[in-house]
C-alpha cells in the first residue's frame, strides 16, 4: 500500500475473502453531508474482531463485497448538512459504524455521533468505541453486576475483555480472566485474577469461586459456552457475545452462533435460578431506532467519561498509518498483543 493524501477521500477496500495483503486502497473526492449528516475526518479507527472475520467472509450479518471496513472510528467533524446542531463543527467525536471506518472521511449521521470529553486522545478514545459500548452493556444491561459480586471474563487481554475487566473493577467486582500468561502480570495491574486459558480452565475458575461465578462473558462460541454456563453461581448470568473459536472455519458463518441461541433459549426455558443470553450490539436497531440511538450514545459517553476520570486505560497494542491496514490486520490476528491496534491518518 502506498502513502495516500489527505485532500481527497482515501479509504481501504475489503474487495473478496482475500489475505491482509488483498486489501485494496481507493481514493475519491470527499463526500458532501446530506440534511441530518455530518462528514468526519478521521483520527483513529481500529482493527476488531469483527474485521479479523470479515476477511474470511465469517461475520454473520457483514454486507456483501466489496466494502470498507472498521467497526467505529473518532474524528474532527468537518462539514454538515443541514439540521445539524452547529455546535458539533470542529467537535472530536466518536462513532460505531460497522463498516466504513477505515477511511480519512466518513459520511455519518449526526445523530449517531458521540462527543470525546476534553483531554481524552483520539487513539485513546477509539479503544472505548465498539469495545466500550460492547462491555458497557453486557456488564450493566444484561449480567447488571453488583459490587461484590465475582465475573470471568474470557480473553481478558483482548479490546473488548480488556475493557470489560477495567469496567467491572470499577463497579466493585471480583474479576477472574482467562489469557496467555505472558499477559498475566497486566491482567493484575488491572486488577484481575489471571488464569491460564489452556489450562483447566473450569477447575482452576472453581478453585477461586467455589460456589460459582454471577457473570460469564464468552466470546469463544462452543464448548465454551457449556463450561461457563456450568460455572455460572444460583442467579448468575452467562453473556455469550461471539463465537471465536470457529474463526478459521468453513461452512456457514451463522450456525455458530444460531447453535449458541438455541443453547441459550433451551436454557433459559428451563426452571433453573441461571440465565443465558447472546448479546448483540445492534439488538433492537430496526424496531425502535431512537431508542437505540439513545442507549447507545448514553453508554459511549459513560465510558468515555470513566476514560476522562481515570478509571479506564486505554489499551493500544500499536499504532499504524491507515496505508499500512494489512500489517495491522496481521498484528491483530496474531494473537499475542493485548488491547487493540490502531490506525491513523
Amino acid at each position: 500500500m502506498s502513502a495516500m493524501a489527505t485532500d481527497r477521500l482515501t479509504e481501504i477496500v475489503l474487495p473478496g475473502v482475500v489475505q491482509p495483503d488483498g486489501l485494496q486502497v481507493r481514493s475519491g473526492p470527499v463526500p458532501v453531508p446530506g440534511a441530518g449528516q455530518v462528514v468526519i475526518r478521521m483520527e483513529a479507527t481500529g482493527v476488531s474482531f469483527a474485521e479479523q472475520q470479515m476477511r474470511r467472509g465469517r461475520y454473520y450479518d457483514q454486507p456483501p463485497f466489496p466494502f470498507v471496513p472498521g467497526y467505529d472510528l473518532v474524528g474532527i467533524v468537518g462539514s454538515a448538512g443541514t439540521g445539524v446542531d452547529a455546535g458539533l463543527a470542529g467537535r472530536r467525536v466518536a462513532v460505531l459504524t460497522k463498516v466504513g471506518g477505515w477511511a480519512s472521511h466518513v459520511l455519518v449521521e449526526a445523530a449517531d455521533v458521540v462527543p470525546v470529553p476534553d483531554g481524552v486522545a483520539p487513539d485513546e478514545a477509539e479503544t472505548v468505541v465498539v469495545n466500550g459500548i460492547t462491555a458497557w452493556q453486557m456488564l450493566h444491561r444484561r449480567a447488571r453486576v453488583q459490587a461484590g459480586q465475582t465475573v470471568l471474563v474470557h480473553g481478558a487481554n483482548g479490546g473488548v475483555g480488556s475493557t470489560l475487566v477495567q469496567l467491572a473493577v470499577l463497579a466493585g467486582a471480583r474479576v477472574i480472566g482467562t489469557a496467555s500468561p505472558r499477559h498475566h502480570d497486566r491482567l493484575r495491574d488491572l486488577g484481575a485474577v489471571p488464569i491460564d486459558y489452556r489450562a483447566d480452565v473450569p477447575a482452576a475458575v472453581r478453585e477461586l469461586a467455589p460456589d460459582g461465578v454471577d457473570a460469564v462473558f464468552d466470546h469463544l462460541g462452543m464448548p465454551s459456552v457449556l463450561d461457563s454456563w456450568r460455572l455460572l453461581a444460583p442467579g448468575g448470568t452467562l453473556v455469550a457475545y461471539g463465537s471465536a473459536a470457529t474463526r478459521d472455519d468453513t461452512g456457514s458463518k451463522q450456525l455458530p452462533v444460531l447453535k449458541i441461541l438455541a443453547r441459550t433459549w433451551m436454557w433459559n426455558a428451563l426452571p433453573n435460578r441461571r440465565r443465558a443470553g447472546f448479546y448483540n450490539i445492534w439488538a433492537g436497531r430496526g424496531l425502535a431506532k431512537r431508542r437505540f440511538r439513545a442507549r447507545l450514545r448514553h453508554d459511549l459517553a459513560a465510558v468515555l467519561q470513566a476514560m476522562a476520570e481515570g478509571h479506564v486505560t486505554p489499551q493500544i497494542a500499536a499504532r499504524l498509518p491507515l496505508a499500512e491496514a494489512a500489517d495491522a490486520l496481521r498484528l491483530a490476528e496474531s494473537g499475542t498483543i493485548t488491547g487493540k491496534v490502531i490506525l491513523t491518518p
